[in-house]
C-alpha cells in the first residue's frame, strides 16, 4: 500500500494548567495550527477534503471539533470535519485515520490534528435534567471523572484513576522512587536543552492570547519545563497516593495545546506541489488490562514489530509518551530495551506536558523535525492509553 505523506507538521507551545493559554478556547487553538499548516505547506485550500481532529475532553461548546476548527480556520465550506477519541492515543489515531483515508482514495488531502484545553474542561451534572424531588445534585469534574470512568467497574472493579495504574506497574516491575525521579529530572533537562539549542523553533507556531487589558500577547514557549529540576528537588515532593512513588514531579502535566499536519498519499505529492517532512509507514492499536493501562506500549510495539519485521535496532529515535515516570520505566523493562540516547531526546509528557488529544500529533511533529535534523531515519512513536490500550507507529523521515 502506498505510504501516507506527512506535510508541515506544526504545534503550538504547550500551556500549563490554568495559566497562559487558559483564555484561548479549543477552537482557536485548533484553528491556529490549521492555518499554519496551510501556510507552510502552500496547499490550495480547495484541495483539502476533510479535517480529522482528536479531542479527549469534548463537550457541546465545540461539538465535532474537526468541523468547528475547519470553519474557524477559514477553510472553504465544502471541507468536512470530524472528531475522534482514543484517549491518550487520540492524536496518533487522527493521523492514522487520515492516512487510511488518503491511502484508500477516499480523500486526496486531509488535515489531521489534535487539541486539548484542559484548563477549560468543565464540571457537569448527570442528575439535573429531570429535577430532583429533594436533596442535592452532584457536579462532576470531567477531568477526574474521565479517569475514574475509563473502564466498566462491574467487570474490572474500582480503579481510582491513572495514578493507581502507574503504582500497580511500579510494584509489578520493581520501579523505585529514585528511578522515577531520575527519569523525570532527565526529561526536564532535555526539554530545556532543546529550547536553548533552537531544536523546537521550526515546529512551533505562536498563539495569540487575549489580555484583560491592553493588546493581545504572543505565547511562544512551552510553559511547564523546569530547567532547575534535580533528583534532590523531586525527592522533596510528597507521593500522590499513600505508600506510592508517583508525585506531581514525576507525572505528566495537565496542559493546553494543539498540533496538526497535512496528510496526503505519496503519489499525489508532485501533483499537489507538496514537500513532505516524513511518512507514516505502519501503526497498531491493542488492548491491555485497565488496571495496568501504562504497559500498553509493550504489546503495541510487539504487534508492530511482528507485522513489519522491524526491531529497535532499526530506529534512530524512539518516543514513548511519559504519562508517569514509573509507567515509562515499566515499559522499558517490558521491552528489555533502554537506549537513553535514542529515547525522548527532547523531553516528553513530564516536562513538555500531556495535552491529551494533541499529544500524539505533538510527539510525531517533534520526532520528524528531530529526525530530519539528524539526517533521516525511522522513528517509533508509542503511547499508553487510559482504560487499557496501547498504540505504536513507524514514521520515516523524508
Amino acid at each position: 500500500m502506498k505510504r501516507a505523506a506527512i506535510v508541515a507538521p506544526t504545534r503550538t507551545p504547550i500551556g500549563s494548567f490554568g495559566k497562559s493559554l487558559r483564555p484561548v478556547p479549543v477552537e482557536d487553538l485548533g484553528a491556529t495550527v490549521v492555518r499554519e499548516v496551510i501556510a507552510r505547506s502552500g496547499i490550495d485550500m480547495d484541495q483539502i477534503e476533510d479535517v480529522v481532529f482528536a479531542q479527549s475532553y469534548a463537550n457541546s461548546e465545540v461539538p465535532c471539533v474537526g468541523r468547528w476548527v475547519a470553519l474557524q480556520a477559514g477553510l472553504p465550506i465544502h471541507v468536512a470535519g470530524m472528531q475522534l477519541d482514543r484517549r491518550c492515543g487520540s492524536g496518533l489515531q487522527a493521523i492514522a485515520t487520515a492516512a487510511m483515508m488518503v491511502q484508500t482514495g477516499a480523500a486526496t488531502a486531509v488535515i489531521a490534528g489534535g487539541v486539548e484545553s484542559m484548563s477549560n474542561i468543565e464540571y457537569y451534572s448527570t442528575d439535573m435534567r429531570w429535577g430532583s424531588r429533594s436533596g442535592s445534585s452532584t457536579m462532576h469534574d470531567r477531568l477526574e471523572r474521565g479517569r475514574e470512568r475509563s473502564q466498566p467497574e462491574d467487570r474490572f472493579g474500582y480503579i481510582s484513576g491513572m495514578i493507581e495504574t502507574a503504582e500497580n506497574l511500579a510494584r509489578t516491575y520493581g520501579i523505585t522512587r529514585e528511578d522515577a525521579d531520575e527519569f523525570a529530572a532527565r526529561s526536564h533537562c532535555r526539554a530545556a536543552q532543546a529550547w536553548e539549542s533552537g531544536a523546537f523553533d521550526a515546529e512551533v507556531v505562536p498563539v495569540t492570547v487575549p489580555q484583560r487589558r491592553g493588546d493581545p500577547a504572543e505565547f511562544t514557549r512551552d510553559e511547564g519545563i523546569r530547567p532547575d529540576t534535580t533528583i534532590d528537588s523531586l525527592a522533596r515532593l510528597r507521593p500522590l497516593m499513600d505508600g506510592g512513588i508517583v508525585t506531581a514531579g514525576n507525572a505528566s502535566q495537565q496542559n493546553d495545546a494543539a498540533a496538526a499536519c497535512l496528510v496526503v498519499a505519496e503519489d499525489t505529492l508532485d501533483i499537489l506541489g507538496l514537500e513532505p517532512l516524513g511518512y507514516l509507514s505502519a501503526w497498531t492499536a491493542v488492548g491491555c488490562e485497565p488496571a495496568q493501562m501504562g504497559i500498553g506500549p509493550v504489546p503495541a510495539v510487539e504487534k508492530l514489530f511482528k507485522r513489519t519485521g522491524l526491531t529497535f535496532d532499526d530506529f534512530s529515535l524512539v518516543e514513548l509518551n511519559e504519562a508517569f515516570a514509573p509507567q515509562a520505566l515499566a515499559v522499558l523493562k517490558g521491552w528489555d530495551w533502554a537506549d537513553m540516547d535514542r529515547l525522548n531526546v527532547n523531553g516528553s509528557g513530564i516536562s513538555l506536558g500531556h495535552p491529551v488529544g494533541a499529544t500524539g500529533v505533538r510527539i510525531m511533529t517533534t520526532m520528524l523535525h528531530e529526525l530530519n535534523r539528524r539526517g533521516g531515519g525511522l522513528g517509533l512513536e508509542t503511547m499508553c492509553i487510559g482504560g487499557g490500550q496501547g498504540m505504536a507507529a513507524v514514521f520515516e523521515s523524508a
